[in-house]
C-alpha cells in the first residue's frame, strides 16, 4: 500500500465527516504447493493473492469494502464505497457497535522459523517427496502411494484511525503422506496425519524431520497389515482416542459448538446453529471435571498462533471450559457485545477480500496425569483409535459419528489384534462427560487443519488443535462398509 495514506487522514477528510471509525487490513499471501506420487512429481504450484480490505463504522454499523489496487486513489474509492454502505444499513442494524469495537494496538509478531523453507530448491522437496512414495511402496499390495506438502507465507497489516499500525508474518507448513493397500476386494488408507495431514507454524525443521522415515515405514506397514485385520466389533465399550482423531473430536464437537456467532444464528442458513444457549455459559457441565478446553493463540508453533485478532484484540490463553464447567464462548469483540458474554480474540478473516467472523484459533485439551501404559491396563475390554477417515456431525453439533483408519483391541489391559473399519458415535455433552483419564505431557500431540469452512461467502482458515490422548467410558464403537 501507498505509506502515505492513512486512516487518520481520511477520518479527517470531511467526505467521511459521519465516520466513527475506518481501519485497513492489508493481506499479501504466496502459497506454494509441492506433491508427489508412486515415485514422481505430480504437482508443482505458486500463487499469490494481495489486496486491502477497508471498513468503516457510522451510527453503530460497520460496512466492508475490499480492493486488490493499494494506492491512495483505490483505497481513497473503497472507503467511499464502504461509508456508504455504512450509512445505508445503519438505519437496519441489529446491534449499535462503539469505537471500543475496535482497540488500538501498536505490536508485531512473527513465525519463529529455524530452518527457512525457501532455502531449499523446488528439486530438493520434490526429491524428498519422491523419495518418501518410493519407500511406501515396499509390497506389491501397495498400489498407491502420495505426498504433499504447502507452505504459505502471510503477511497481515492492520491501520486503524484509532492509531492502529501493527503487522502479523507467518509462516505454514502442512505435510502428509498416505498409502493405500489393496487385496482382492479389500482397500486399506493409512496417513500420517488422518484426513488433515500435519500443520504447523515453521519452516522446512517441521518437514526433514529426525522422525521422517519411521513414520514413513509406519504407514506402509499399517496399511498392509489392516488387510489382514479382524472388522471392529459393534459394542458399547471403553474408547482409547489418540491424539490426531482427538483433534477433530474438539473441532466439531466442541469448537464449532462454541462459536458465539452461530450460537447468535448468524450461520444458520450454511453453517448451521450450536446446541449451546447463552444461558449455558457459567452453568453447563459440558464435560467430566477431566476436561480443560483452553483457546491459546499464543503457542509459537501451533497452527493458528498470533498476536492479535482482525478487530485489533490482543490473543491471549483463555479457559473455555475448565474441569467440564463452559465458561465462555468463541467469540470477537462483536459477538461479546451483542450476546452480553465474554469471548475470546478470534474475530479472524482468511483473506483481503473477507470481512472478519467469529473462528477458532488453536483449541486444545489440556494434559492429564495418566500415562498412555496407565490408561490401557486400567481397561478390561476396549478399542483404540487414531487418524480421522471420515466424520459426520448435525447442524448443531450435537449428534456425531467419525471414522477412523486404524485401531486396536484392548482385552485385560494389553493391546493385543488390530481392527480395521473402526467407528464411533455420540452426543457431545454425554459423550464429553464419560471421559474418564486423560493422558500427562507425553502423549500430547500438536496438529491443525488448514481447511475449515465457514461463512457466506466461504471463508476457509487455518485452525490449530493439540490433546494428549484420552479414555472415554461406555461408547458405542462398531464396524464400517467393508465389514
Amino acid at each position: 500500500m501507498d505509506n502515505s495514506l492513512r486512516p487518520e487522514e481520511l477520518i479527517k477528510n470531511p467526505d467521511f465527516s459521519k465516520a466513527q471509525y475506518i481501519g485497513f487490513r492489508e493481506v499479501c499471501e504466496t502459497s506454494t504447493v509441492r506433491s508427489a506420487r508412486d515415485g514422481k512429481p505430480e504437482a508443482n504450484e505458486i500463487w499469490q493473492s494481495h489486496g486491502m480490505m477497508v471498513e468503516v463504522l457510522i451510527e453503530g454499523q460497520f460496512a466492508y469494502a475490499a480492493t486488490p489496487n493499494r494506492t491512495r486513489e483505490a483505497v481513497t474509492q473503497a472507503t467511499q464505497k464502504a461509508y456508504e454502505q455504512a450509512l445505508i444499513a445503519s438505519k437496519f442494524k441489529i446491534h449499535p457497535f462503539t469505537p471500543a469495537q475496535r482497540p488500538r494496538i501498536n505490536t508485531a509478531y512473527s513465525t519463529q522459523i529455524r530452518r527457512i523453507f525457501s532455502e531449499k530448491s523446488a528439486s530438493d522437496l520434490a526429491g524428498l517427496l519422491v523419495r518418501i512414495t518410493e519407500r511406501i511402496k515396499k509390497s506389491p499390495k501397495i498400489i498407491r502411494a502420495t505426498s504433499f506438502v504447502q507452505n504459505v507465507e502471510t503477511q497481515v497489516t492492520l491501520r486503524g484511525s484509532n492509531g492502529t499500525d501493527a503487522t502479523q508474518k507467518f509462516n505454514f507448513i502442512t505435510m502428509d503422506f498416505e498409502a493405500t493397500a489393496q487385496e482382492g476386494s479389500l482397500v486399506q488408507k493409512r496417513s500420517d496425519g488422518g484426513m488433515r495431514g500435519r500443520s504447523f507454524q515453521g519452516g522446512w525443521e517441521y518437514l526433514d524431520t529426525p522422525d521422517l522415515w519411521e513414520r514413513v515405514d509406519k504407514v506402509a506397514d499399517q496399511a498392509i497389515e489392516l488387510l489382514s485385520a479382524t472388522p471392529c466389533p459393534s459394542e458399547k465399550t471403553s474408547l482409547v482416542i489418540m491424539p490426531d482423531q482427538m483433534m477433530l473430536q474438539i473441532h466439531e464437537s466442541i469448537g464449532h459448538a462454541l462459536e458465539l456467532d452461530r450460537i447468535l444464528g448468524d450461520e444458520r442458513n450454511y453453517a448451521g446453529w450450536s446446541f449451546v444457549k447463552p444461558s449455558d455459559f457459567g452453568t453447563l457441565q459440558y464435560g467430566s471435571k477431566h476436561m480443560n478446553i483452553t483457546f491459546d493463540p499464543t503457542i509459537p508453533h501451533e497452527f493458528a498462533s498470533y498476536a492479535f485478532d482482525d478487530s485489533g484484540a490482543a490473543a491471549k490463553k483463555e479457559f473455555l471450559i475448565k474441569e467440564g464447567k463452559l465458561l465462555r464462548g468463541l467469540g470477537g469483540m462483536e459477538s461479546q457485545a451483542r450476546l452480553g458474554l465474554p469471548g475470546v480474540a478470534n474475530f479472524r478473516s482468511s483473506m483481503w477480500n473477507r470481512a472478519p467472523i467469529d473462528r477458532m484459533a488453536n483449541l486444545n485439551l489440556e494434559p492429564g496425569t495418566s500415562s498412555l501404559e496407565e490408561i490401557i491396563s486400567s481397561i478390561e475390554h476396549g478399542v483404540l483409535m487414531e487418524s480421522n477417515r471420515s466424520w459426520s456431525i448435525d447442524d448443531f453439533r450435537n449428534k456425531f459419528q467419525f471414522g477412523c483408519e486404524y485401531a486396536k483391541l484392548i482385552e485385560n489391559g494389553k493391546v493385543t489384534k488390530t481392527l480395521r473399519d473402526p467407528n464411533y458415535r455420540g452426543i457431545s455433552v454425554p459423550f464429553w462427560n464419560s471421559l474418564s483419564r486423560v493422558g500427562n505431557d507425553a502423549t500430547f500431540g500438536v496438529y491443525g487443519t488448514p481447511n475449515c469452512g465457514k461463512g457466506e461467502p466461504n471463508q476457509i482458515i487455518r485452525v490449530g488443535h493439540a490433546s494428549p490422548v484420552c479414555l472415554f467410558d461406555n461408547i458405542e464403537v462398531f464396524g464400517g462398509a467393508n465389514s
